[in-house]
């Protein structure tokens, strides 16, 4: 703008203030200088409008599998480990970051990008458990959301609800479009609000659930190790490792870069400092979660000896004593955030399996282009009806998910932090040092926890 302009932009926004408090924006004089802020609820919406996939992915993390898991660690053992909703985050989000940087730069999916770089037949196994533990995942999510439902509408059967969960889920993701889409999952992270109303509804002793998040405690009793592998495992979840690289293409693709080529030259710090602030936010959200999910359930539950926990329901149905709001709450939260992650599962399969195999894919495309990545989805969903149809153990499901992602996950996270750190295909914008330690770190530690959970059921 040349200085004229502006000189009359000024002089309009002294004329006409409300103009400009409207748009956020407020000038103001200081001697011969003209000053530009913004109001604090524009600072919020530019705020919201930078979160992204980052958000999406962190909230997808607290799905129903895994406040069952929280909340039965919170009803089993109370506050001793909650510590781990903390020591998770920067391990957490430095992997996510390390995922949504090889989106930005390579203009390609996780999946596409090993299957460029390494043989292709560890992807295809890496694949095949991904694909095992995926569709566990959805079929406890989905008999969650339909037990939680339940609780509020009792009358309601079980498989018509399973059967309508996995019908919504499907018609979010095939018949409408990527930026509609996007927007409902990102609208749908607030019903995890519900469970920090939940923590304040219901009196907890804030001074012990504060210290036990920050001295860690450990028994190392075998119930104990496979729980916390069970947390590492849902929390540090292989699917959303593709999830989160997938969704950065196709918020490219949506922004009109349509080709690699036109992703790969699109790149730049801005665009890799906005995605920082979005995966780094969206990790601290879904560990925020996780922190008042064990804060609820062990100072209720577990001070009240409730500590037989199997699922997410029955968490929601036990702080029936302690308020029908916080009850409602609960219950609520688990359909909200079954309808956020069930999608992501799904997806993520799909990607993953389209990419490896070279065909077409992406939420952008309709259905008739991408039959086999719109198949896969699909497919997942069945299964996960069936599982609930055959009335397997959730439990059971749960379990076998999470020893499937502690032994996934370290064999994911090797490619993740080799194609990430490696200056050749990163560039620039390759691992900082201290990311790659985080991103090894997380490795070693999820090997350990896969191996321990495996020990134990021995």
């Amino acid at each position: 703008m040349e200085h004229r302009e502006f000189e009359k932009e000024v002089e309009e926004a002294f004329e006409a203030p409300a103009k400009f408090l409207e748009e956020g924006v407020i000038l103001f004089k200081e001697g011969e200088k003209v000053l530009v802020s913004k109001t604090p609820l524009k600072r919020a919406e530019e705020y919201w409008d930078t979160l992204g996939p980052g958000l999406t992915t962190g909230a997808a993390d607290d799905d129903p599998s895994g406040i069952a898991t929280y909340s039965q660690a919170g009803a089993q053992y109370g506050p001793q480990l909650i510590w781990l909703a903390l020591f998770t985050y920067p391990f957490m989000a430095a992997v996510q970051e390390m995922c949504a940087r090889i989106g930005l730069v390579s203009g390609q999916g996780l999946a596409a990008n090993i299957r460029r770089h390494y043989s292709p037949r560890a992807l295809y196994l890496v694949t095949a458990l991904l694909f095992f533990a995926n569709t566990l995942n959805i079929a406890a999510d989905l008999g969650a959301m339909a037990a939680g439902t339940r609780l509020l509408l009792p009358s309601v059967a079980f498989e018509l609800l399973v059967i309508f969960f996995a019908l919504v889920s499907l018609a979010l993701q095939i018949f409408t479009t990527y930026a509609r889409y996007a927007k409902y999952l990102k609208y749908l992270t607030l019903a995890l609000l519900s469970y920090v109303v939940v923590a304040f509804v219901v009196h907890l002793n804030w001074s012990d659930i504060l210290y036990h998040t920050l001295v860690p405690s450990l028994t190392f009793s075998k119930n104990q190790i496979f729980l916390v592998a069970a947390i590492l495992g849902t929390t540090i979840s292989p699917y959303l490792f593709f999830w989160q690289t997938s969704q950065e293409v196709e918020e490219e693709i949506r922004r009109g870069e349509t080709t690699v080529k036109e992703r790969r030259s699109q790149i730049s710090e801005p665009s890799v400092r906005s995605m920082r602030i979005d995966v780094w936010s969206g990790m601290a959200f879904s560990n925020l979660i996780t922190f008042f999910i064990f804060a609820a359930c062990a100072g209720t539950l577990y001070a009240h000896g409730i500590t037989n926990i199997a699922t997410a329901d029955q968490a929601a149905l036990a702080l029936r004593p302690f308020g029908q709001f916080a009850f409602l709450l609960f219950a609520l939260g688990i359909v909200g955030t079954g309808l956020l992650a069930v999608p992501v599962l799904a997806g993520s399969t799909a990607y993953a399996i389209s990419e490896s195999f070279g065909w077409k894919y992406g939420l952008y495309r309709k259905l008739k282009q991408a039959y086999a990545f719109y198949g896969v989805i699909i497919v997942s969903m069945l299964l996960g009806i069936a599982a609930n149809f055959a009335h397997l153990d959730p439990i059971k499901g749960l379990i076998y998910a999470a020893v499937g992602n502690g032994i996934i996950a370290p064999v994911i996270l090797f490619f993740v932090v080799r194609l990430s750190g490696n200056r050749r295909i990163m560039g620039a914008h390759a691992n900082r040092p201290f990311i790659s330690f985080l991103g090894w770190v997380t490795i070693a530690a999820m090997a350990l926890s896969g191996i321990a959970a495996i020990l134990t059921l021995w």
